[in-house]
């Protein structure tokens, strides 16, 4: 096991004479973790939590095949803007339904605004215009 180049610690499977020997499993495994070398993570505090809530909107857009879902994820951020919480993909599909040479990507949009919370009507903009963006880069429809 590295961290970076630096070795700092083994892993692997036990012979099965040492297995069979010490009446463990067939296949086991031992390990071996220098925990002195390993590197401490500083302690970052957590972000503030928002008293106000998060508007969730689900879109399912279809894009070419050959389109990254990375790519598309990218420009719903962009098109969206700081109100855009987070997003996931949570669906991929591609079928008759869609057409050759295309694919169904569904996406969840988590709004939120840091002072006050969001309408539904202003959570709807903002989903529009992530999905404008993405029809701008990418030539996205929504899915019927």
């Amino acid at each position: 096991l590295l961290v970076g180049d630096f070795p700092v610690g083994y892993a692997g499977e036990l012979h099965p004479k040492v297995v069979e020997a010490m009446g463990l499993p067939k296949r086991t495994v031992a390990m071996e973790l220098d925990l002195d070398a390993v590197p401490v993570v500083e302690n970052r505090p957590a972000p503030p939590m928002s008293p106000y809530p998060p508007v969730l909107m689900d879109v399912a857009l279809v894009v070419d095949e050959s389109v990254p879902a990375a790519s598309v994820e990218k420009a719903l951020r962009s098109g969206a803007g700081a109100r855009l919480e987070d997003v996931t993909l949570f669906d991929i599909y591609t079928g008759e339904q869609i057409g050759d040479g295309k694919r169904s990507l569904a996406f969840k949009l988590r709004f939120r605004d840091p002072e006050r919370t969001l309408s539904s009507e202003e959570a709807v903009e903002l989903r529009d215009a992530a999905v404008a963006a993405a029809a701008e880069e990418f030539g996205a429809t929504l899915r019927a």
